[in-house]
C-alpha cells in the first residue's frame, strides 16, 4: 500500500503499530485495522528505478463474518476506496472448499486492489497463507515459466466465474495467486 499519511489512519479505525520510520528511499509505518490486517504504508521521496507494473496486484485478505464489517468500514474510509463486486456464494472450490460457498469482496482503490474472503476460518493448504495476487495475460504459460524457474503449483489450475486460477509457491516459500480473467 502507498501514497497516505499514517497518522490519518486513527480517524479510519486503524492503528499505528509501527511508527513512521525512513527506509532507503523514503518513510513507512504499519497500521492494523479492525480484524487484526496489518499494512505496511510507504511514502517515496526518491522515485523508484524501476519499469511500471503491467497490472496492479491484489492484496489477499481472509476474515470472518463477524469481522468483515468492522474492517469494511475502516478499510473502506482509510482508501477512499469501493466495493467492485461482493458475491455471498462465490464457488467455494476457488479457495479448495468444493461444493461450499463463501462471501468474495473485490474493492478498488487509489492503494490498489484488494479481494476478501470471508470464510469460517478452516482453509485447507495453501489459502490463507498468500497475500498476494496476481493477474496474468495467459495461466497455462505464466505456471509453466514459473515451473522452469523453480516454482511449485501448490493448486489448481481451477475455473469459476470467468477466471482461472493457480497457488503457486517460489522459491524461498513465497505463496501467491495467479490469475487470468475478471476479479470484480
Amino acid at each position: 500500500m502507498a501514497r497516505h499519511r499514517p497518522r490519518q489512519g486513527g480517524a479510519s479505525g486503524a492503528q499505528v503499530v509501527v511508527a513512521p520510520f525512513d527506509d532507503p528511499i523514503g518513510r513507512d509505518a504499519v497500521v492494523q485495522f479492525p480484524g487484526g490486517i496489518d499494512a505496511q504504508l510507504y511514502w517515496h521521496t526518491t522515485a523508484p528505478s524501476y519499469p511500471a507494473l503491467e497490472s496492479v496486484p491484489d492484496n489477499r485478505i481472509y476474515l470472518t463474518p463477524d469481522a468483515v464489517g468492522p474492517f469494511l468500514g475502516s478499510y473502506l474510509r482509510f482508501t477512499g476506496g469501493r466495493i467492485l463486486s461482493d458475491r455471498r456464494a462465490a464457488d467455494g472450490g476457488e479457495l479448495g472448499l468444493d461444493g461450499r460457498t463463501y462471501r468474495r469482496i473485490a474493492i478498488r482503490s487509489t492503494f490498489g486492489n484488494t479481494v476478501v474472503s470471508v470464510t469460517d476460518g478452516h482453509l485447507p493448504y495453501p489459502f490463507g497463507r498468500e497475500v498476494t495476487g496476481y493477474a496474468v495475460p495467459d495461466l497455462a504459460a505464466t505456471l509453466s515459466r514459473a515451473a522452469a524457474a523453480g516454482a511449485k503449483v501448490l493448486w489448481g489450475p481451477y475455473a469459476s466465474g470467468g477466471r482461472r486460477s493457480a497457488m503457486v509457491q517460489f522459491p524461498g516459500e513465497y505463496v501467491a495467486e495467479l490469475h487470468q480473467g475478471s476479479d470484480g
